[in-house]
């Protein structure tokens, strides 16, 4: 990193405002960040995302698992009425 030259020493009060302010925001992006990860991480959200993930995961493969489980389900049901 280059070695700044500054020309007064209103120059160095303006550029320690700015990193003060952009400490500042980094800071306010942290606790925000910290408070979203606190309510995400309650029990209730973490149950919901885990069906949530897998609803999607067999709304996707609904006629698939139709087709494989179909078969047996129409055999057992035949055999049950011929009393086997």
């Amino acid at each position: 990193m280059e070695t700044k030259k500054y020309a007064s020493y209103a120059e160095i009060d303006r550029e320690l405002e700015i990193l003060k302010l952009e400490k500042e925001i980094n800071y306010n992006k942290l606790i925000l960040s910290f408070e979203k990860t606190k309510e995400s991480i309650t029990p209730e959200k973490i149950v919901n995302g885990f069906i949530s993930s897998y609803t999607d995961y067999f709304s996707n493969s609904y006629t698939t698992i139709l087709q494989t489980v179909l078969p047996y389900v129409l055999g057992w049901f035949i055999n049950k009425k011929r009393g086997n």
